[in-house]
């Protein structure tokens, strides 16, 4: 097992449940906790994007507490990080900067851009694109040329440190194999006809997707890993 960088868990961890991309859907943030506490999982992590959404600031306030509370680890979207620089805030749905308060701002500026997880089958990076790359996306219909010059993509592979990569930015959920690599994409909560959660459970060797339901959580697609 190679040893783990900064932004690292040192504990062996084998069921964990990802939140995908959240723009400002509380809500339905609130049902994916809910539903992945219900499943016992060892740890909730969250692929970022917390801001930019069809709610108003105070529902990233609210979201960036309920994370913090419920002790999820979330790292650094795009949005959040455009935010933060004040940069792309003509985009349509854009969170302000003046809409957050200092606690909310300081959360996101906590963030890390990726993390590593230490799993029964071996060493998980999670980021919001492709590891600390967080503009990088490896989607379900990327094939050829479209890998090959993927450089976040292949220096993943070349590293050999990885088995499992976790996403979220292009909010299509996905389960993919590449040369030993299992890349899984969590979906996201907002900005999809397929808002979801996920559970990963290392020692079944499976990804159960669950759908979003406001009282309850229907059983999406199931994979191996």
């Amino acid at each position: 097992m190679p040893a783990l960088k900064p932004n690292s868990f040192s504990e062996l961890q084998t069921r964990i449940g990802v939140v995908g991309d959240i723009h400002t859907s509380l809500e339905k943030l609130r049902w994916a906790l809910s539903l992945l506490k219900e499943h016992a999982v060892d740890h909730i992590y969250a692929t970022g994007d917390i801001v930019d959404g069809p709610s108003p600031g105070d529902a990233v306030v609210r979201a960036c507490a309920l994370l913090q509370e419920t002790g999820v680890t979330c790292v650094l979207g795009n949005h959040d990080r455009w935010l933060l620089d004040n940069q792309q805030r003509d985009l349509e749905g854009a969170t302000y900067p003046s809409e957050l308060t200092r606690e909310a701002r300081g959360y996101l500026q906590s963030l890390p851009a990726s993390v590593e997880v230490r799993t029964p089958c071996g060493v998980l990076l999670l980021g919001h694109g492709l590891g600390s790359d967080d503009m990088t996306a490896l989607h379900p219909h990327d094939h050829g040329a479209s890998l090959h010059y993927n450089t976040a993509l292949q220096s993943i592979l070349r590293s050999e440190r990885h088995r499992f990569v976790v996403s979220g930015h292009t909010h299509l959920r996905m389960v993919r194999k590449l040369a030993g690599v299992t890349f899984i994409n969590a979906g996201a909560l907002h900005y999809t006809r397929d808002p979801c959660c996920l559970l990963l459970d290392f020692t079944a060797l499976r990804a159960q997707f669950f759908d979003y339901h406001p009282r309850a959580g229907g059983l999406g697609p199931s994979y191996e890993l």
